[in-house]
């Protein structure tokens, strides 16, 4: 994490632990030995979340990645405290939510989180207006304040004109635009993603991450995306650990990297033989090189976000840091 960023959300020694007397178990302060994973087997427990401790500054995407069954989404779960911790200290802003009342939680939930799901989760019977709207009117605020802030995230993500329209009535990638919609309605500080994009195509899942980068730049939310995916990690991360860093050390960047990820300020450029915002620098190495000088980046509207340079281009085809 960048060190003058303010930190969040932090874990600190977390664990979560299935089975019998679980509890019991880890307030023992067990030793080393017995924590290690055939001992805890034999004891009939299995951790699912082992040991965490991690800070995640404010405004970070931060993801989480591993395979299936690797307690990824267990522990976003624990950081929102939909499943409690079985030992250790979840930190929002310095407070551990652990310690937290149930009436407290709610309201945190209510109020400083939103949370989106792999399957959607929206109400059939409710338009894309009224689903947005939903957990505005769990909070109890009027039908005028909520409809108008629904309709105001309902076209950030790009659906002004659908909605009317029920959710079979969408496309996957519509639907899930409604629940990125609806998470962002309550204005949440923490934005929980659980693997949002994996039950989406390729080609759309592709301009999700896209569309999720440019509401970043827009809101600048704290992040915690979980995914199973390598190039979809790379794709959105802010940083990396220095183990994920040593097993990536040889990933052609410039087959991952896109233009937004490493171009600068637009600095006047015209926006003729402009280069798409998603389009991976792989792809438009030679246009930029052979053009000789910085050329247009446009985001899904066609309007110039940044420059991208030949030197630019270059360093990320060689290998340097150009990652702002």
């Amino acid at each position: 994490m960048n060190d003058v960023a303010k930190v969040k959300l932090a874990c600190r020694g977390v664990w979560k632990v299935f089975g019998r007397g679980a509890e019991a178990f880890m307030a023992g302060n067990p030793s080393p030995e017995a924590l290690a994973p055939d001992a805890m087997a034999k004891a009939g427990l299995m951790a699912g979340v082992r040991d965490v401790t991690v800070e995640i500054g404010e405004g970070e995407i931060f993801i989480v990645m591993g395979l299936s069954g690797s307690g990824k989404s267990t522990l976003l779960r624990c950081m929102s405290r939909l499943v409690e911790p079985t030992a250790g200290e979840v930190l929002l802003e310095g407070k551990d939510l652990l310690k937290a009342s149930e009436a407290e939680l709610i309201d945190i939930r209510r109020h400083k989180m939103g949370m989106v799901f792999q399957h959607f989760a929206l109400l059939p019977h409710l338009t894309v207006l009224d689903n947005v709207a939903f957990p505005l009117a769990i909070q109890k605020i009027s039908k005028a304040e909520r409809e108008q802030r629904a309709r105001e995230v309902i076209e950030l993500v790009g659906l002004g004109s659908r909605e009317n329209a029920y959710p079979r009535q969408l496309s996957g990638g519509q639907q899930q635009r409604v629940g990125i919609a609806r998470s962002l309605a309550v204005k949440p500080e923490l934005w929980f993603l659980d693997e949002p994009f994996s039950a989406l195509d390729p080609l759309i899942r592709g301009e999700m991450q896209d569309e999720l980068i440019r509401l970043q730049r827009v809101l600048k939310k704290t992040m915690i995306f979980v995914t199973h995916d390598f190039d979809e990690a790379i794709q959105l991360a802010d940083r990396s650990t220095d183990y994920v860093a040593a097993f990536t050390r040889n990933v052609q960047r410039a087959k991952v990297l896109t233009a937004r990820s490493v171009m600068g300020p637009a600095g006047g450029v015209a926006a003729t033989g402009a280069i798409r915002a998603g389009d991976k620098i792989a792809d438009v190495a030679p246009m930029v090189i052979n053009a000789g000088k910085p050329l247009a980046v446009v985001d899904e509207a066609g309007a110039v976000i940044g420059s991208l340079a030949p030197q630019a281009v270059i360093d990320t085809l060689i290998g340097q840091d150009v990652r702002a």
